[in-house]
């Protein structure tokens, strides 16, 4: 089975009550680059992409629909199969994970939809239609996350992810101890995310001053080579997330033993293919991982959760969406949507969800 048409559309996802606050961000609303593949027999799948702005990562909206055109012409007549694509993609175009993802996804979601099973049954199986998630907080006043992680406690998510970084560390530790006093005890699991936003000293001093705290320090400074020094000397286990840009990387760092575990993003690692790879390297080294996206609507939500759906649950340390901090769905009834701390996942063919395509106007572009 072939591509026959590939049409991109260019969506804004404005934020709810915003802005979502990051160390090195502060997001009002998301540029989202969908992808409609149809194939010779009119079997359409969709793909998606959303990188949260032009900071957070080496990825930006316009230059994930010029990588996409750049391709374009060369994926028409191109076979569906994943392995097959994604070698075809990697002949046209050197890099640009985030935008590959995009047709990725839709070529999964495509296929699913011709053979009339479910993306988490190409990808090998779910283990379970109710996949945990976790609520990931902005950087904020200590007591407003307190009061956060206290609500988010009560609506049953299993993790809570803490942001940090980009304003004097003492008003982090801070945080960390006064969410520490709202969830201690109650099994929910604490993840302090840095999104490269410590210095490495910063890092050490956290470590040292909140022991008795178990938390995960997840992408707490800005490079390898930042995790490479910091790793000796802190107590707490360290998550790689903004620096796994590659299957290469995740290997390294895995075989190394330089971290804990990952927060890894489906987009970034170049779509379903690889992420499919990356869970397995991680299940062989024991390491747990998420299954997110930086940001996007149900395409990319239900993408998250199909391949996260799949992990083994020991090692699955949930599915981040951004449904939370979106109005609405591309799919009026069977939209993405989190419920006591879990999603349910879409158990239709292909990704389980289908776009109104009415919501995104005209393509931008179309081959």
């Amino acid at each position: 089975m072939k591509i026959k048409e590939i049409h991109i559309y260019s969506h804004d996802l404005p934020v709810k009550n915003g802005p979502y606050t990051m160390a090195n961000a502060a997001v009002w609303a998301l540029d989202t680059t969908l992808v409609k593949l149809v194939a010779e027999d009119g079997t359409v799948g969709w793909g998606e992409t959303c990188p949260v702005g032009p900071t957070y990562a080496e990825a930006h909206a316009q230059g994930a629909r010029a990588a996409l055109a750049e391709m374009a012409r060369g994926l028409i007549g191109a076979d569906i199969w994943p392995v097959s694509l994604n070698r075809k993609m990697a002949g046209l175009l050197n890099g640009h994970n985030y935008a590959k993802a995009a047709i990725d996804i839709a070529a999964h979601d495509l296929l699913g939809k011709h053979l009339g099973v479910n993306v988490a049954d190409i990808l090998g199986g779910a283990v379970t239609d109710h996949v945990p998630s976790y609520y990931a907080t902005g950087v904020g006043a200590p007591d407003d996350i307190a009061r956060l992680a206290k609500e988010k406690l009560e609506e049953g998510y299993p993790r809570l992810q803490v942001k940090v970084g980009g304003r004097p560390v003492e008003i982090d530790i801070e945080t960390i101890r006064k969410v520490w006093e709202q969830i201690g005890g109650s099994g929910m699991r604490l993840a302090v995310d840095g999104n490269r936003g410590w210095t490495t000293r910063d890092a050490l001093r956290v470590s040292r001053e909140c022991p008795e705290i178990p938390f995960i320090m997840e992408q707490p400074c800005n490079t390898v080579q930042d995790l490479e020094k910091i790793r000796p000397q802190v107590g707490h286990g360290v998550y790689m997330d903004e620096n796994s840009i590659d299957l290469n990387t995740v290997i390294s760092a895995a075989g190394t033993g330089l971290v804990d575990g990952f927060g890894m993003k489906v987009t970034r690692i170049g779509g379903l293919q690889n992420m499919r790879c990356f869970r397995d390297i991680c299940e062989a080294r024991n390491l747990p991982h998420t299954c997110d996206d930086s940001w996007g609507g149900d395409i990319i939500a239900a993408a998250c959760t199909q391949i996260g759906a799949t992990v083994k649950p020991t090692l699955c340390e949930g599915v981040w969406l951004a449904a939370p901090y979106i109005e609405g769905n591309y799919d009026p009834e069977n939209g993405i949507q989190i419920q006591g701390g879990h999603i349910q996942r879409p158990t239709g063919p292909g990704l389980g969800v289908v776009p109104d395509e009415s919501l995104f106007g005209a393509p931008v572009a179309s081959f």
